[in-house]
């Protein structure tokens, strides 16, 4: 099981350099890094696909060694146990869950997040400038973001009074997205009920008696075990006909009806050049936690239009979020945004200091 999902891995990001004569591949230092996520989604593509640039090939100088939960966020101790025992010269993480796992597994292997939500609210780091000790990496502000995404919703229906919010309850990033969004909910009246799913078993669960709930709109949290049931979560909301903000863009393939979040890609390319610097000898301490600077507004208007929601203009950035993802839903009628990143195309990226609310 783990050499197929290796293989998978190796083939999905570019595939051996068999080409090499092996007299020059063995020439080199080969690095051991460790990869622990949920799945293989495109950011991790681009990531591999960075390193490259920087010289790293798989099969000539690198070896991934790649660990995915498939949303079973119980899985990450002993995989990261496993990593460390092997050992790997530096593991790269994708979320929370993840992460504080590879910290807990070790004090000494180098450590890269990635992307991750706030590690200073979860604990991972104290201090972003000087991150100390064996862990740095990039975060994707998605505790600052929840109050953007409820204003989102309430740009689009204006009478919003009740927010459900789907969320996996073990995720520490759930806590800390609450501590930011109940204050921003009070000041627009909005009343947050949470709908906890800790399992893929559980979700159809919760997705029900949400249902039963009806909400006036939903916010799905920006958890990867969620993610994993992307397809399930987004058509049952759109069976229930409730409109919902999502956090990342692989919701729009599936249907989702709104996406806003940073982007995630991005913040792996960076993380490949920290990767680079790290394996060259610089320490994870002395490279500052960086945020997300970019970020992502994707609409889906065949869902809204099925949905019978009108798209409102908030300073012209919807509208032109929406008019390209329209030319891609004429493009595709089958999965309209499953390759979204072979067009090189953003539905709405802006830097932060231009945000568009």
């Amino acid at each position: 099981m783990v050499d197929l999902r290796r293989r998978e891995f190796i083939t999905l990001l570019g595939g051996a350099a068999a080409a090499w004569p092996l007299a020059v591949r063995a020439q080199q230092h080969v690095h051991v890094i460790g990869v622990l996520a949920s799945q293989l989604l495109p950011p991790l593509q681009r990531f591999e696909r960075k390193l490259r640039e920087y010289g790293y090939v798989e099969g000539q100088n690198v070896r991934f060694v790649p660990r995915f939960a498939e949303g079973r966020d119980d899985l990450y101790p002993a995989m990261a146990a496993e990593l460390v025992a092997l050992p790997v010269d530096l593991i790269v993480t994708w979320g929370t869950p993840a992460a504080l796992a590879a910290k807990q597994a070790t004090s000494s292997i180098p450590i890269v997040m990635g992307a991750i939500g706030d590690p200073v609210s979860v604990g991972i780091v104290s201090n972003l400038a000087r991150p100390n000790g064996n862990i740095t990496g990039f975060a994707a502000q998605n505790v600052d973001l929840e109050g953007k995404r409820l204003e989102l919703l309430k740009d689009l229906l204006p009478h919003l009074s009740r927010v459900a919010m789907l969320a996996n309850a073990a995720n520490p990033m759930v806590d800390a997205s609450l501590r930011t969004l109940r204050p921003a909910a009070e000041q627009l009246r909005i009343k947050i009920d949470i709908f906890d799913a800790r399992g893929s078993t559980e979700i159809e669960t919760a997705l029900q008696r949400l249902n039963d709930a009806r909400p006036d709109g939903v916010l799905v949290a920006p958890d990867l075990l969620l993610l994993t049931q992307r397809t399930e979560i987004a058509a049952a909301l759109a069976k229930y006909r409730l409109p919902a903000v999502y956090p990342f863009r692989e919701y729009a393939g599936v249907g989702g009806l709104m996406i806003h979040g940073a982007n995630l890609s991005i913040l792996f390319e960076r993380a490949a050049g920290y990767v680079d610097r790290i394996l060259k000898g610089a320490k994870p301490a002395d490279l500052p936690v960086q945020l997300a600077t970019e970020f992502e507004l994707i609409i889906n208007l065949r869902t809204a239009s099925t949905m019978g929601l009108a798209i409102p203009p908030v300073q012209g950035a919807v509208v032109a979020a929406a008019a390209v993802l329209e030319l891609l839903l004429q493009q595709s009628d089958s999965d309209p945004l499953s390759n979204l990143q072979s067009y090189e195309l953003l539905p709405l990226t802006y830097q932060d200091s231009s945000y568009p609310f």
